[in-house]
């Protein structure tokens, strides 16, 4: 049986459509097949996407394993791939609303509302998306955790592995975008698409979530961000990280026995150990609770 092309078969009343006829001749006797482009369509998601939900399990399962093994920690790779997700959803959300509900593709490109995304389109983008966004996360959460190590600070942690690594995330995300901007002029609407899904993505990804809520998250989740418990170390293979309590980096009170404004100060550089100084003078020796 094969059913006409029509405009209405490429919408979702079209592939609802042919999976009712799909299902009703699949108990018919003699058996038949149906075929036609909603078929086709139902088929090609299905090809696409009938494992996603599996493959999206193990692909965080194994960034999580890798990651934990890389920060020793439990909550930073958590985060890294809920945020990586998020960077995905809002590309997804721009997809839906500049080409399928028609708000910019028509200002910018000239060209009516699509009213649907071909199938291959979100896969690609987020294959492109994920691995993209994880390289930035893994540039700014292995320069915080160096330098968590060196300080036993999460606020210094955070100032320095941002600065650090803030021009280079940005340079590389808007080098992308640049490129997904010119792949945008080619002749072909799927091309248009798929270089505004990942574009968008990648200028999101760089600005909102790298730049303003992973800084953010890690700085309201403090020690705990460099938690990894004994267990879940020797799992991993790695040393374990317990939760120290921070204090501020410079601790106001003066040594024993010194009056106030006078002698040394000491200034916390890690978990447990301090730096005592001279107010004028850089050097210091390293002292332990």
């Amino acid at each position: 049986m094969h059913l006409p092309p029509s405009p209405i078969q490429r919408g979702t009343a079209g592939q609802a459509t042919a999976q009712a006829v799909r299902s009703a001749l699949a108990r018919a006797t003699p058996a038949a097949l149906v075929g036609g482009t909603a078929v086709s369509i139902v088929d090609e998601v299905h090809s696409f996407y009938g494992d996603f939900p599996e493959v999206l399990a193990g692909l965080a399962v194994i960034t999580f394993i890798l990651l934990a093994r890389a920060f020793r920690s439990l909550l930073l790779p958590l985060k890294a791939v809920l945020c990586n997700l998020i960077s995905v959803g809002a590309a997804y959300g721009v997809l839906v609303l500049v080409w399928q509900k028609g708000y910019g593709s028509q200002a910018i490109w000239g060209l009516p509302a699509t009213g649907a995304i071909t199938a291959w389109i979100p896969l690609f983008v987020f294959a492109f998306l994920y691995g993209l966004s994880m390289d930035y996360e893994v540039f700014l959460l292995a320069r915080m955790r160096e330098e968590y190590d060196r300080t036993g600070s999460t606020t210094e942690a955070v100032v320095t592995g941002a600065g650090r690594t803030g021009r280079l995330i940005t340079s590389a995300a808007l080098i992308l975008f640049l490129a997904m901007a010119a792949l945008a002029s080619a002749p072909f609407t799927f091309l248009k698409v798929f270089a505004t899904g990942v574009g968008a993505g990648i200028l999101l990804d760089a600005t909102v979530v790298r730049s303003l809520l992973v800084p953010a998250l890690v700085s309201l989740f403090g020690r705990w961000n460099w938690w990894m418990p004994v267990w879940a170390a020797k799992i991993l293979r790695v040393q374990p990280s317990p939760a120290h309590r921070e204090m501020h980096d410079t601790v106001p009170s003066q040594p024993p026995g010194s009056s106030a404004g006078t002698g040394p100060v000491l200034s916390k550089r890690g978990p447990g150990w301090w730096c005592r100084h001279d107010e004028y003078d850089s050097a210091c020796t390293i002292e332990s609770d």
